[in-house]
This record gives C-alpha cells, sequence and structure tokens, in this order.
C-alpha cells in the first residue's frame, strides 16, 4: 500500500514517513496500540461533544468558516493516507449535533483545507497527487480549478487573511512553496530553500505578503513574497517541526510543534531562544494553534491521541488535556465565532466539536 518514498509503517508523522525519530507507534491495518503512558486528563463531558462520523475515512484537518459559525469543513484520507482517495466534508453544527452539508470526493489523500476570505462558499484543498484544489459549496460537480505544479504530496494550504490580496499558499513534500492567485491558472510564485518536506505554511494575520513554514529540516522560516529567499531563519527544534501557527495579537510571536514533542513559541525580534517550551505531549505533535479570544492561550493536538491546551502567561502553563479520540488527532482549530469553542478530527474517522473546561470560564 505504501507510496514510493514512503515507509510501510507510520513514523514522527503518520504513514508517509520519512524521519525516523521518535519510535513510531506499530501499526496494522485495523488495529491500533497506545503507547501504554497513562495520562491525567480531565474528560469533555460527552454529552457536551458533538460527534460526526466520515465512515472509512480518516481526518487530516479541520477548519471553521470564518463565515458561517455552523460550518466547518474537513480534509479527509482513506487508508490512513497511503492510498485510495479521499474526500472534502462540509459539515453543519446544529443545536442536536452535527449533519453533513456538502461532500466532495477527490482521487488521492487530501491533507489540508483552507476557506476563502473573499467567498463563503469556496474551499481549497492540499492533495497527495501534488495538486491543489478549488472547490464551491455552491456547485456539487467537481473542483471549479485544479492547480498542478508541485511534484509530491501537499501537505498544508492556507488563504491570505490580510485586506487587499486573495493569495493562497500551498507546502509541499517537493520542498518548494507556491503562492496561487486562485482566478490564474498558474503560480504567481515559487519559494525555495527548505532542506526537507514542508508540513505547514501559515500567512501572517497581520503584515501583508508575509508567511512562515515548518518543515522536517527542523527550522521555521519566515518569507515575504516580494523577496525571493527567507527573512528569517529559526533552527526552532532538533526535530522535524510538524505546525507553525501566527499569534492573533502579536505580529512577531509565533508557536511551533515537533516531533520532539514540544511547542516552543518563538518573538521574531529576538530568536535565539525561544520565550516559551512546552512540553507534555507524549508523540509528534501534528498541529498548533493560537486562540483568537486569547492572546495567551494556544491549543494542540498529537499522535498521543490527545489535545492539550496551554495559557503561557501562567508559570504553569498546562491548562488541560482532552483525550476523546483512539487514534491520531491530525487537525485542529477555534471557532473564529464562538468564544471557547474548538474543533478537531482524528484518524478515527470522527470530527469533534466541543468546549474544553478550561475555556469556559473568563481569562
Amino acid at each position: 500500500l505504501a507510496r514510493p518514498g514512503s515507509t510501510a509503517f507510520p513514523g514522527s508523522h503518520g504513514l508517509r514517513s520519512t524521519a525516523v525519530q521518535p519510535p513510531p507507534l506499530p501499526r496494522v491495518k485495523g488495529l491500533t496500540f497506545h503507547s501504554g503512558c497513562y495520562l491525567i486528563v480531565r474528560m469533555v463531558d460527552s454529552a457536551l461533544v458533538k460527534t460526526f462520523r466520515v465512515p472509512a475515512r480518516h481526518g487530516y484537518a479541520v477548519e471553521v468558516s470564518p463565515y458561517f459559525p455552523s460550518r466547518l469543513a474537513c480534509a479527509t484520507s482513506q487508508y490512513y493516507g497511503i492510498a485510495g482517495c479521499g474526500t472534502l466534508v462540509v459539515l453543519e453544527q446544529t443545536e442536536a449535533g452535527i449533519v453533513p452539508f456538502r461532500s466532495f470526493d477527490w482521487n488521492d489523500s487530501l491533507f489540508d483545507v483552507t476557506w476563502s476570505e473573499n467567498n463563503e462558499h469556496v474551499l481549497v484543498t492540499g492533495s497527495g497527487d501534488g495538486s491543489v484544489q478549488l472547490w464551491d459549496t455552491t456547485s456539487p460537480i467537481g473542483p471549479l480549478q485544479v492547480f498542478k505544479e508541485h511534484s509530491q504530496e501537499v501537505y498544508s494550504v492556507d488563504w491570505s487573511q490580510t485586506r487587499g490580496e486573495h493569495l493562497v499558499l500551498s507546502g509541499s513534500w517537493d520542498q518548494t512553496i507556491k503562492i496561487w492567485d486562485p482566478v490564474v491558472k498558474d503560480s504567481v510564485s515559487t519559494f525555495r530553500g527548505h532542506e526537507s518536506v514542508i508540513y505547514s505554511t501559515v500567512w501572517s494575520p497581520h503584515i501583508p505578503g508575509c508567511f512562515a513554514s515548518a518543515s522536517g529540516d527542523n527550522t521555521l522560516r519566515i518569507w515575504d513574497i516580494k523577496t525571493a529567499g527567507a527573512r528569517v531563519i529559526i533552527p526552532a527544534h532538533q526535530a522535524e517541526i510538524l505546525s507553525c501557527d501566527w499569534s492573533k495579537y502579536d505580529q512577531n510571536v509565533l508557536v511551533t510543534g515537533a516531533v520532539d514533542c514540544t511547542l516552543r513559541c518563538w518573538d521574531l525580534r529576538n530568536t535565539r531562544l525561544p520565550v516559551h517550551h512546552l512540553a507534555g505531549h507524549t508523540y509528534a505533535i501534528r498541529r498548533v494553534k493560537f486562540s483568537p479570544f486569547h492572546a495567551s492561550i494556544l491549543a494542540s493536538c498529537s499522535y498521543d491521541f490527545s489535545v492539550r491546551f496551554w495559557d503561557v502567561s501562567k508559570p504553569d502553563s498546562a491548562l488541560e488535556t482532552v483525550e476523546h479520540h483512539t487514534e491520531f488527532v491530525c487537525g485542529l482549530d477555534f471557532s473564529l465565532h464562538i468564544p471557547g469553542q474548538v474543533v478537531d478530527c482524528a484518524w478515527d474517522e470522527t470530527v469533534k466539536i466541543y468546549t474544553p473546561a478550561c475555556l469556559t470560564v473568563s481569562h
């Protein structure tokens, strides 16, 4: 089942792994093995968790619509992303639970999804065949546009958030980052410099034309669309970095999550050392997100099956650990509309919406 260049078992970041550290969770199709660690967790009351199951599809990314408070999208793959097709699932949250709104199939795995910032019906996904797809929920017949320039998996996509530009980022295992104008067939720019696969590409929510990337070369890099090379290169971890995100309140602050099981916060005004170092996960951190409502709060999800919440303004930054999945948790997002509400997705074929206890009180 494994693709050329990938290993047969997951290493640090899933079944398409090229890394060997840390030791992988053993996996046989249909069987799941926990790491054996017993974690002290505060479980979210199951009555307060809304769950949607996507049969035979393993969740890789989830994002809440910036327009509709009740709408979210999930990028999924068959066979844990090794082979088979992918499905983009658009869901609606109701009083009673979660219901399907739209569903789009693609002929390869889907690894990431981002909503348009200028059209409430449009989404973008990144795929295992190296393509980027543009979808419209009002047009159920296939993608509006397919952009195909990457030579390997597209693991990250992001739509620009600043006014005056409507551009899409894509980060690929071919070690390049591309920028796309959704109305133009070919990419606008290609950025090179990373020395390994790229896992995460995120636009700055503050500075037009500025974006960050995280890679298997252990670096976090800051780029400007007007400059060919990276403006800042930070050797942020001594391990593959699978995710990064910008603070919504400070244009100089980012967070990284890596295979070394830690999160690190960075201030671009002084990158010699991280301003925060957060430990607690027991396997690779797959995704990190800053809260849109609290400057000091962030969340992380991991291959240890957990989602953790942190407040870097407190001496003990660990707020809460939520364990309600039975597989790798890969997708994570905060609601932009409902303070404290979180959505996540995992390889256990479920999408969950909930408010962790630590975010139900005022911060």
